[in-house]
């Protein structure tokens, strides 16, 4: 049988392991803190996990895992315990920060869009794969975060928005490659741009200008919200905000060329963001 603090090191592990942006920044957050987020990131990463065991099966097979999952940590949430090594953290951290459990609904309904949906028509329909996807994350973080406002979820969830907008932008070519389009098709028409030529053209040039511009605008907006959080949390916050910045930066520098190579941030650069984080704050 797993015991709580075995299921925090669970969750610490898979964000350690994928989410390397997210987990340098929780090193900002009080230790009291810190293992609750990596709960909340457990989730999401393990929801992925089951439909990769799942190997090469077709979409019908993997909503039946996504549906069993979330049936299984429904029931959980319900007597208030887990026996999944993972999910007893994240039980644990919904109880103690009574979070809305319709968030987690949302986030596995985006999960179930993504196996047959590959390309979404206008911005407002990624926007509605997006809520679930990026922005419902927000909402789960706030209550650890402790806002000094209701106007911090609007901040919030444009965020994660912007966070996941960046992704999209650094990954077009490795999302091409799972038959994905997460640029909005009115924006490909309107510039005249096709990503699956896999080059850069004068018309992905101005695409991406566009894309870059919108997002930053989300950055905008969510930078607004960094005086609703306390010193301990808005610091961690400011420092994934300025590490997903900076990819979103070198997109640009590369002039739109999302197919050649993928934009990182490396861990020394990381360590000196995280650094400077705290020592600012």
């Amino acid at each position: 049988m797993t015991t709580l603090d075995e299921s925090y090191a669970c969750c610490r592990q898979l964000i350690r392991a994928h989410g390397k942006i997210y987990y340098a920044a929780t090193f900002l957050l009080p230790r009291v803190k810190r293992h609750h987020v990596h709960a909340l990131y457990g989730f999401c990463r393990h929801a992925d996990d089951v439909l990769e065991r799942l190997g090469p099966v077709g979409p019908e097979e993997r909503e039946r895992a996504l549906v069993e999952y979330g049936d299984g940590f429904f029931e959980d949430l319900d007597r208030g315990d887990s026996d999944d090594p993972v999910l007893k953290a994240v039980v644990h951290t919904v109880a103690a920060f009574d979070l809305n459990p319709d968030c987690f609904r949302r986030y596995l309904r985006a999960m179930t869009m993504d196996l047959t949906v590959g390309e979404y028509e206008t911005f407002d329909d990624l926007l509605d794969y997006m809520d679930g996807s990026a922005a419902v994350i927000g909402e789960m973080m706030l209550p650890i975060l402790e806002p000094t406002s209701a106007e911090a979820i609007a901040r919030a969830r444009d965020l994660a928005i912007a966070f996941q907008l960046t992704g999209f932008l650094r990954d077009v070519g490795s999302d091409l490659d799972r038959a994905r389009v997460y640029v909005p098709q009115e924006d490909l028409q309107r510039f005249g741009a096709d990503p699956w030529l896999r080059r850069v053209t004068p018309e992905w040039r101005a695409l991406m200008s566009f894309e870059v511009g919108r997002t930053r605008e989300y950055f905008a907006s969510a930078d607004r919200g960094m005086s609703l959080l306390p010193l301990t949390s808005a610091r961690c916050i400011r420092a994934a905000r300025n590490m997903h910045a900076e990819i979103l930066e070198a997109v640009e520098r590369a002039d739109g060329d999302v197919f050649s190579a993928r934009a990182r941030v490396p861990r020394s650069r990381q360590a000196f963001v995280v650094g400077r984080s705290l020592l600012r704050g």
